[in-house]
């Protein structure tokens, strides 16, 4: 593939161009280290590093375009340079221009939240799937084009990586795709450029303060995906979280609400409920769902919205929601002996905790306790670690702290920070265990008949990263060993 510098410019505002525009370009680039002959270089200031100190390596590479925001000192006569106000928002429209506008042709929803997106862009990809489309997934646990599967490298991959991934999807026949957009994304303008149908919200509750600092700049990098919503896209907002309308504020698109608590354009009812699923009443008809609590009303709530919106109700939704079955890691039931059961769950935000013991505690039979498994990742946001920690503690029968993935940080450390947050009188139900699969080994050895063990925090994740390196974990792995040394 090659476009000549001119068509890579259409609808992209530049500042200063100096060189030719006849320049053919085969290839495009944020990392100066994968540059190779006639590919262009967008230089971007990143969180941690600027890549405008990378132009002069890109161009040695065989970069023949330089995309900036400030021009070097001295200028190579051989390169052609484009300065831009900002270099994502420019090669977002220049990514869509190379790949010759295939984007068009695909219907693109995202959706953003601090909790729920994996299950709702899952469950739309899913439903879809049923319904006979081909679809695209970009998600937190793996991308999906048809039925092929990709290893996922973030939430929301780079702009370049992105349009790539468009490109193949579009090439392989997809209708629809459906990902998550994460707040990092939309603080780095990764999704310029997409022209999505319609956009999802959530929740948003405490995370990525130690990247967004204040929890008011976190709500404006979600709130920023629906101001840049065109007039024929949707926006679909959970009305019982208290900035879901706030995210409608300014927004250009068709608004639409849902709820499970008041008055919303789409409402849910849960009829039954138990560790095997929920019975719901969505509009008139009512759906069973192996998903399991209020927050999963609320996802699959989302998706029926999404769908109708989507297929303007002409499709059977109710009879393909019916169809659709779990997603991996979030809030997965594990089967054990003399009726224990274990809950494996990604909850690894104080919010999303506090929601699966709730759910939990209300589907419990009897004197069954429940026994936490829990810890939080190293190098992220610290401030949540005593929430956690508080959250667990009071809500549990007895409860387990551990690792989750420590990066690069000390384990015990971290255990001693989500201690903080546990009161007096709740101490005697901690225990402070490094070793990750020790704590789940211990978790299972303390439960009696009936007992409700959850391990949260990795859900769908197959390893654990210490100090640079990930060793195979799968929580759902170990606690199923485990299970097979008890009567």
């Amino acid at each position: 593939m090659s476009k000549s510098v001119n068509e890579l410019l259409v609808n992209v505002k530049s500042l200063e161009i100096f060189g030719s525009l006849q320049v053919q370009v085969t290839g495009l680039s944020i990392d100066s280290r994968t540059i190779e002959k006639n590919t262009l270089y967008a230089a971007q200031k990143g969180t941690q590093v600027d890549g405008h100190q990378f132009i002069d390596s890109a161009i040695e590479k065989g970069a023949s375009v330089i995309l900036c925001q400030d021009l070097p000192s001295t200028l190579n006569d051989k390169i052609t340079y484009i300065k831009v106000e900002n270099t994502a928002v420019a090669l977002g429209q220049i990514a869509v221009n190379f790949f010759d506008r295939v984007i068009d042709d695909l219907i693109i929803v995202g959706c953003t939240g601090t909790n729920g997106k994996t299950t709702v862009t899952t469950l739309l990809f899913d439903l879809f799937t049923h319904l006979g489309y081909k679809c695209g997934l970009i998600s937190t646990v793996e991308y999906r084009i048809g039925a092929e599967v990709y290893p996922s490298t973030h939430t929301t991959p780079d702009v370049v990586s992105l349009h790539r991934l468009f490109a193949k999807m579009s090439a392989e026949g997809c209708t629809h795709v459906f990902m998550e957009v994460s707040s990092h994304a939309l603080d780095q303008d990764r999704i310029a450029g997409i022209p999505f149908a319609g956009a999802i919200f959530t929740n948003i509750t405490h995370d990525h303060l130690d990247y967004h600092i204040t929890f008011d700049n976190y709500i404006k990098a979600k709130k920023k995906f629906f101001d840049l919503l065109n007039d024929e896209a949707f926006s679909v907002t959970n009305k019982d979280d208290k900035n879901g309308l706030v995210m409608l504020q300014n927004t250009k698109s068709i608004r639409y609400t849902y709820s499970l608590k008041g008055t919303a354009d789409f409402n849910v009812k849960i009829i039954e409920s138990d560790f095997g699923g929920m019975l719901l009443r969505i509009g008139t008809a009512d759906i069973w769902t192996p998903l399991v609590g209020t927050f999963n009303a609320s996802n699959l709530l989302a998706v029926y919205a999404t769908a109708k919106l989507l297929t303007q109700g002409d499709e059977d939704i109710e009879v393909a929601m019916s169809a659709l079955g779990r997603v991996n890691g979030r809030f997965e039931a594990i089967a054990g002996p003399n009726s224990r059961t274990a809950i494996v769950d990604y909850a690894h935000t104080p919010d999303a905790l506090e929601n699966v013991i709730k759910t939990i505690q209300n589907i419990r039979q009897g004197q069954s306790n429940i026994i936490t498994v829990v810890g939080c990742g190293g190098n992220r946001d610290a401030n949540k670690r005593p929430e956690m920690g508080k959250i667990a503690s009071r809500m549990s029968e007895r409860c387990l702290f551990t690792s989750d993935n420590p990066r690069n940080e000390e384990p015990t450390q971290i255990i001693e920070e989500m201690m903080a947050g546990v009161s007096p009188e709740n101490l005697r139900k901690v225990l402070k265990i490094t070793d990750r699969s020790e704590a789940i080994r211990t978790a299972v050895l303390l439960s009696q008949p009936g007992d409700v063990i959850l391990i949260a925090g990795k859900g769908h994740e197959t390893y654990q990263e210490i100090k640079g390196v990930k060793y195979p974990f799968d929580d759902r792995i170990i606690v199923t060993e485990e299970f097979k040394h008890i009567k």
